[in-house]
């Protein structure tokens, strides 16, 4: 058993949309990212990586805490999966959450390991109902949280019949079951998701069971598709619910690298007010007053930048209708006409340069107004800018 602290809640600060108060749950700890009780909401992923392969496993997390991902979970369907796991724990730089399905011996072993959180889908997990107990004991002695998952392609057959498919109410009712279970035997560390493929029915799913008591809730619409299709049905599930105070962590599932994944969620919650902005472009839609080429243009400037993580705003704009105004808004703009762009900074023309030369001249202005934009070295500039904050653990507090 590893000897890191969890579960020490602290002070954690409170975010709020500006659309709509935040519902009211209770809080939990998922290693030291706090989820509910109005802790800012976090970024989850998955590892597509064979979890047995340690190496690639941990290069692929890195790469994901790097894309702003807080929370991180990794397969157990096998025993050197669940072999894998003290190392993965040890050196992962984010909180660990072991995924479990079918077996529950591998439930104990990610405990054991140190495992952050664990996921259990007990529509899938063989006799649960004499098992999960044990799991909530077991997780309650190591001080970890739990997660139910209720997903529609697995919903206990009973319940399936009795509500003629996976509804929302059917989805809720199934939660609400293990929930009472878990509450039953003294155990509240845990949050919950109800996922479904369909957009509409996933809302609907989180409405009613928000409705039903104070759980944490992860949301998530599950086997959303392609990037661009999955995109989009995350987007309005999560913004029809967020804007409406409804979730606690998130994961957009995608078919496409887990990066991709992270990149969409913390741009969900950037656009709703729920995370600070990093790097924002803004660039006006291709139509017949554009003396440029508005697309190559925003999307040279958009390439070029890709690595600028400062909260530094761009505004690529192809005339001169809504052009200079925007430009001005913006941090750095430029507004383009008549086979020039007219370059502002903070709503003033610092420059008039050729049409050709307007994407080198953006890019080094830009780089150099992210340069003293740069707050990685202050910490409390930093906690909302890359997600929720983590609370720092002492031993005896």
């Amino acid at each position: 058993m590893t000897d890191k602290p969890f579960r020490k809640t602290g002070e954690a600060a409170i975010s709020e949309t500006p659309l709509h108060p935040r519902r009211v749950s209770r809080r939990i700890m998922v290693g030291p990212v706090p989820v509910g009780g109005g802790a800012p909401i976090s970024v989850q992923s998955m590892t597509n990586t064979k979890t047995a392969d340690v190496g690639a496993t941990l290069q692929q997390i890195a790469e994901l805490t790097a894309a702003g991902c807080d929370i991180v979970r990794v397969a157990v369907p096998n025993q050197e999966d669940a072999d894998a796991l003290p190392q993965i724990v040890a050196k992962s730089p984010i909180p660990v959450i072991a995924d479990i399905h079918f077996q529950s011996k591998y439930v104990f072993q990610a405990i054991d390991a140190g495992c952050a959180a664990v996921r259990v889908n007990p529509g899938n997990i063989r006799k649960f109902s004499e098992v999960g107990p044990s799991i909530c004991r077991a997780a309650e002695d190591a001080g970890i949280s739990l997660r139910i998952g209720v997903n529609a392609g697995s919903l206990d057959k009973e319940l399936y019949e009795q509500y003629g498919g996976p509804t929302p109410e059917a989805l809720v009712a199934s939660a609400l079951k293990e929930a009472r279970m878990f509450e039953d035997v003294g155990f509240r560390d845990f949050k919950i998701s109800v996922k479904h493929h369909d957009p509409v029915t996933m809302v609907e799913t989180y409405r009613l069971l928000a409705s039903k008591g104070d759980w944490p809730l992860h949301l998530g619409v599950t086997e959303a598709g392609p990037a661009w299709q999955g995109t989009i049905k995350s987007c309005v599930a999560f913004g029809a619910l967020l804007a409406e105070g409804i979730g606690d962590t998130i994961r957009v599932s995608l078919s496409a690298p887990p990066v991709e994944e992270v990149k969409v969620g913390c741009k969900i919650l950037e656009y709703l007010g729920l995370r600070e902005r990093k790097f924002d472009i803004i660039s006006c839609p291709s139509c017949g007053r554009s003396q440029v080429d508005v697309i190559q243009l925003a999307n040279a400037v958009t390439d070029g930048l890709k690595g600028i993580t400062a909260p530094i705003r761009v505004a690529v704009m192809g005339c001169i209708v809504n052009g200079p105004g925007e430009a001005r808004e913006a941090d750095l703009g430029v507004a383009s006409g008549n086979g020039k762009g007219q370059i502002f900074i903070k709503g003033k023309v610092v420059e008039t340069v050729k049409e050709d030369q307007i994407v080198e001249t953006l890019l080094r202005y830009a780089n150099e107004i992210a340069a003293t934009m740069d707050t990685s070295n202050d910490s409390s500039a930093t906690a909302l800018a890359t997600g929720p904050v983590v609370i720092p653990v002492t031993e005896g507090k």
